[in-house]
């Protein structure tokens, strides 16, 4: 079981099993009405490589996915929409442990709601931080940009003289 069935078996707000913490849908569409994925298949869909998915199941950021009576890994749906915010979470610079306490706690169901709500707002924070950096640093290279571009005008008037 994924840590999104587990999420929406125990947390569920409706009675159709609509996961309030989904993802909008992956970049790259799914086969409709598939729900069963190779590794393979998964590399293909998300871009992560095989090994960052096995390695993701065994530091237990992810729960253990399903087999085929071959053994070989297969991802559904949920566990796609897991990694799509896994992906997120990885771009706000979130540390892995940190993800990997988030997975434990959806996990351990409802009880652990403020523990994830403290954990991402926490994070949230890092973002708003990291984001007010780049605008600035956005605003000096706009200057830098403006500064150079009205040099290059100025010496081109002075040649055209």
């Amino acid at each position: 079981m994924t840590v999104m069935q587990t999420t929406a078996r125990t947390t569920s707000p409706d009675a159709a099993g609509t996961d309030i913490c989904a993802a909008p849908p992956l970049r790259h569409p799914r086969p409709d009405g598939q729900d069963r994925y190779t590794i393979s298949e998964v590399v293909a869909l998300t871009g992560l490589t095989a090994h960052t998915l096995r390695w993701y199941e065994r530091i237990g950021l992810m729960s253990t996915i399903d087999r085929s009576h071959t053994g070989q890994r297969r991802y559904s749906n949920r566990d796609l929409d897991w990694l799509d915010l896994v992906g997120k979470l990885r771009m706000t610079g979130m540390p892995v442990a940190d993800m990997v306490r988030y997975a434990e706690l959806v996990r351990e169901g409802e009880s652990t709601y403020l523990d994830r709500r403290e954990l991402l707002e926490s994070t949230r924070r890092d973002v708003l931080t990291r984001i007010a950096e780049l605008r600035d640093t956005l605003a000096v290279l706009d200057r830098k940009i403006g500064f150079y571009t009205d040099a290059g005008r100025a010496r081109e008037q002075e040649t055209a003289r």
